[in-house]
């Protein structure tokens, strides 16, 4: 088949540049529950009832049991915190209650309650009722780079630490009601869409341009935030989009995550990643970092699958220089507290064996807010 012509010029516009280097902006997509912890399908009353200025900052996702919250574009770890905190809180305060899991740990999988918006009616069109079954919710960190070239370097090199960010995020083992056996159930969910993987490596910018105007025609879409990548630059914000974690349970896990991104970023800016691993050994990778968390031998800097520990442990080394420089070194107290006591996955198992069920769901509420 011959190839195609390259895109029109306008394909290439962007905003790389337009916010400070290394500024981070953070979404979490979280869940709502009615009294009895069960989902409810009330984000439209959310949206009406949440204040400036979080109005602004919330908005709905294709569920209607859940909501996205979004940061302002921030410069430290700190400041994603607070304005995480101050978000979840206000929706607690117009009397909603919110749970942020990867997956509900009971809901049963039914007809889904979808929002109405043009950009859900081609998701939906897309997906169908057969995988549109239960709202899946991530955490999205974007870290604002200077130029588009440099902004493919970024991105390709994140591809090899996103196994060990799953390590660290995964954060829905109950799917259902039962324990899935997986760290994160949320991965099965989402990898069963189209347009959810580790991408390729890009040789620069315009190679990504093409790839992504190519598969836009396959997909039948116009707009390339249709391709959900685990990784992505996004040219329209000016930034490198982390999207492959579980949100976590926490506001400051979330903010402590953000701050590992924007390190790594920083890291990655000034001593590129050699690169050397393929897509497909690094999509193994992720996969056993979703199955098995903190227990899963992960690949990162060599083909010699490590315990997850011990990489993350040497990844937070070469980064804490940089989380220094910026200013979000605190936040990396967090991180090791995951590392000595589990993931999210963990922490909701630990809990389930203690309280039961009722307990877990009571806890996950609590925690969403504190």
């Amino acid at each position: 088949m011959r190839d195609r012509e390259p895109v029109e010029s306008e394909t290439y516009a962007h905003r790389f540049g337009s916010s400070p280097p290394l500024s981070i902006g953070v979404e979490e997509e979280l869940l709502l529950v009615d009294e009895r912890r069960q989902l409810a399908a009330l984000s439209e009353a959310v949206l009406d009832s949440v204040p400036e200025p979080f109005g602004s900052r919330i908005s709905s996702e294709i569920f209607s049991e859940q909501i996205e919250l979004k940061t302002n574009v921030c410069h430290d770890a700190h400041q994603v915190l607070d304005e995480l905190r101050a978000a979840r809180q206000a929706v607690r305060s117009c009397g909603f209650e919110l749970m942020a899991s990867g997956l509900h740990p009971t809901a049963s999988e039914g007809e889904p309650k979808l929002v109405a918006k043009q950009r859900y009616d081609i998701v939906a069109k897309d997906l169908g009722k057969v995988l549109l079954r239960t709202p899946p919710c991530g955490l999205h960190v974007h870290v604002g780079i200077p130029d588009p070239d440099l902004a493919i370097r970024v991105a390709n090199s994140f591809r090899i630490y996103l196994p060990a960010l799953q390590a660290l995020s995964a954060n829905s083992p109950f799917r259902e009601g039962i324990d899935s056996g997986h760290a994160s159930a949320r991965t099965s969910v989402v990898r069963s869409y189209p347009r959810f993987q580790v991408p390729r490596r890009f040789r620069d910018y315009q190679d990504f341009c093409r790839v992504s105007e190519q598969l836009m025609t396959a997909a039948g879409v116009d707009d390339y935030t249709y391709i959900w990548w685990d990784v992505r630059p996004h040219p329209n914000l000016g930034t490198v989009e982390v999207r492959a974690l579980d949100v976590p349970t926490t506001a400051a896990a979330s903010a402590a995550i953000a701050a590992l991104i924007q390190a790594i970023a920083a890291k990655e800016l000034e001593e590129p990643s050699a690169p050397g691993l393929y897509r497909e050994s690094l999509e193994e990778s992720y996969f056993q970092a979703a199955s098995h968390g903190l227990e899963a031998e992960i690949l990162f800097d060599s083909d010699d699958p490590e315990p997850a520990p011990l990489v993350i442990e040497r990844m937070l080394t070469s980064i804490r220089p940089y989380c220094r420089e910026l200013g979000s070194e605190p936040a990396l107290a967090e991180l090791e507290r995951i590392l000595s006591r589990g993931n999210g996955a963990a922490d909701q198992r630990r809990v389930e064996r203690a309280s039961g069920m009722a307990g877990l769901l009571d806890d996950l509420v609590e925690r969403a807010t504190a």
